[in-house]
């Protein structure tokens, strides 16, 4: 979403879009947890036609959600939000290193967390990371922000008939194999019964609604 219709590197007006929706949410005192994913720099698993290998191109991925979360940082601190960005890889000076329980005081005293680095380890996705962190943060939902409206049957881009959700289980995300997120972020989540919640990010104040408890999207749980 950063890179908006550019489809790459960060887009300041998307950039600033999306900042302004988490300041709406950050105003009503909700605990915010971000972590950050580096679609619009460079995706660690398509790497075959660059000539590098998956670990080496997931590494690639994880600095480059380190160069986001950054910029993002930054550009919610200018509208006022107080920020840490931290990386569950270690980058010495750039930003802190992800430690639990700081993030967890974090979140207490207000602050928005931005997590980036992944879960620091090649293989695994930026949809993992977010579930791994949702479960050590005890947090009460993870919300996805996507471009489209919630969790369909089939590809609603391609298939104008496609059904939409307003809820569904994990055993059936599972089982149809929709593509919510990845199936080991999938089954943390129902492990640790975090619900998750899919949702346009691209249309004003849905996020704000999402979380005032509005039913928007689609709603995955047990």
């Amino acid at each position: 979403m950063l890179a908006g219709k550019q489809g790459f590197g960060i887009q300041n007006a998307s950039a600033e879009y999306l900042a302004g929706e988490v300041k709406s949410i950050y105003d009503a005192g909700v605990r915010i947890g971000i972590i950050i994913g580096a679609g619009n720099i460079f995706r660690g698993m398509q790497v075959a036609d660059k000539g590098l290998d998956r670990v080496t191109g997931d590494y690639l991925g994880m600095l480059g959600t380190i160069i986001n979360a950054v910029a993002f940082s930054k550009i919610l601190e200018n509208l006022g939000c107080r920020t840490r960005a931290v990386s569950a890889l270690p980058v010495g000076n750039i930003v802190g290193q992800y430690v639990r329980k700081q993030a967890l005081d974090w979140l207490d005293q207000g602050e928005v967390v931005i997590v980036a680095g992944g879960t620091g380890n090649p293989y695994f996705t930026t949809d993992s990371s977010a579930a791994l962190r949702a479960a050590e943060i005890n947090a009460d939902v993870v919300l996805k922000g996507t471009k489209v409206d919630g969790v369909f049957d089939r590809d609603p881009a391609k298939f104008p008939d496609a059904v939409k959700f307003d809820e569904i289980s994990f055993s059936e995300v599972i089982q149809r194999n929709l593509r919510v997120m990845d199936l080991t972020a999938m089954t943390m989540c129902k492990e640790n019964s975090i619900p998750i919640i899919v949702f346009d990010i691209s249309q004003p104040g849905q996020l704000r609604k999402t979380v005032l408890g509005e039913k928007i999207g689609t709603i995955v749980r047990e």
